[in-house]
């Protein structure tokens, strides 16, 4: 019999595979800054992320590879009440899972579930769950989360600040050999409020904050989904989040307002922004020369003009530099 050919490209049933994660990849534009992203070392990806700058580039490999994490979640609770611990994976009152929040609904999170009746302590603990491949697994093992995984320390920082719980407990598991990491994380309440006020902080940023380095190569920026816009000539997408028009305001459930509407936005407003967005300045490869509120316009140096009066309106300056033509 004929052997079937043998090559080093991707099977095209492999790749159908791929492309059915990312075809039914969720939405990307998260409504809040997450509590799982706080521990990030750069606050300005961070506050690209909360502005919407530009869309994450996850090919369907991770993309499964993320669908892989949250499978075993439910295995993991599963274990859990094996041995007799109490989970709720929703909160009683609700039917829901189990989300805190806080800077008027603008950060928050989802907390993987609470449970109690460990044989290290009868306290109520806050749920997290994550896989890791072996190199990360021994570097938690051999350092603790804190230092090893510093977002995930964050994350359920905050999760123990806004739910009142003083404790939590972390399980992850290693994907290469199937191998668990325990830990009792115990609650700071100056790590909670220092990452609380972060949050407020670049919620709050008019402007893009600093960059962590200069250096497009250094390594967290290299990888950086933000780097086009960062370190490039790259404008981020248009929408309200992108507009300095708009403000998330601290009051209320994830408000926005329009200063040149004089209303608030709905989400969906947000998304799709108008025809009279004006780049945030800050978030473009340019220098403003000159404003006037008048005619809704900025005029950038060495640069083209934004809004009214002459100007290319942001969706059709954002085409011209994709390269679609004018």
């Amino acid at each position: 019999m004929a052997k079937l050919p043998q090559n080093a490209t991707t099977p095209p049933t492999v790749l159908a595979i791929y492309r059915h994660y990312e075809e039914k990849r969720g939405e990307w534009r998260r409504a809040h800054l997450g509590g799982s992203q706080i521990g990030q070392p750069c606050e300005r990806a961070l506050w690209y992320g909360f502005r919407w700058a530009s869309a994450p580039e996850f090919p369907g490999r991770v993309l499964r590879l993320f669908d892989t994490g949250h499978r075993e979640e439910a295995r993991l609770v599963a274990d859990l009440r094996a041995i007799g611990i109490e989970v709720h994976e929703v909160d009683p009152d609700t039917g829901e899972q189990f989300r805190v929040s806080a800077h008027g609904g603008h950060f928050g999170g989802s907390i993987d579930g609470a449970g109690r009746g460990f044989q290290e302590s009868s306290q109520w603990h806050v749920l997290e769950f994550k896989t890791s491949n072996t190199k990360r697994f021994r570097e938690l093992k051999a350092k603790g989360v804190e230092k090893a995984r510093p977002e995930h320390y964050a994350q359920m920082q905050v999760y123990m600040h806004l739910t009142g719980m003083r404790r939590a407990y972390y399980l992850a598991v290693c994907k290469d050999n199937d191998e668990i990491y325990g830990e009792r994380v115990r609650y700071s309440k100056a790590d909670a409020e220092q990452l609380i006020e972060r949050a407020r902080r670049i919620i709050a940023a008019d402007s893009p904050p600093p960059r962590l380095s200069e250096d497009p190569e250094y390594y967290i920026c290299r990888w950086c989904d933000h780097r086009p816009i960062c370190h490039g000539d790259m404008l981020p997408e248009v929408s309200c989040r992108t507009c300095l028009h708009a403000t998330p305001e601290l009051d209320g459930d994830r408000r926005w307002s329009c200063a040149r509407w004089q209303k608030d936005l709905s989400l969906g407003e947000q998304k799709a922004g108008c025809s009279e967005h004006l780049y945030i300045p800050g978030v473009t490869p340019w220098e403003v020369a000159d404003a006037d509120p008048a005619e809704n316009s900025v005029t950038y140096e060495n640069g083209p003009k934004n809004g009214g009066a002459g100007g290319l309106d942001s969706v059709t300056l954002k085409e011209v530099q994709d390269g679609v033509p004018f």
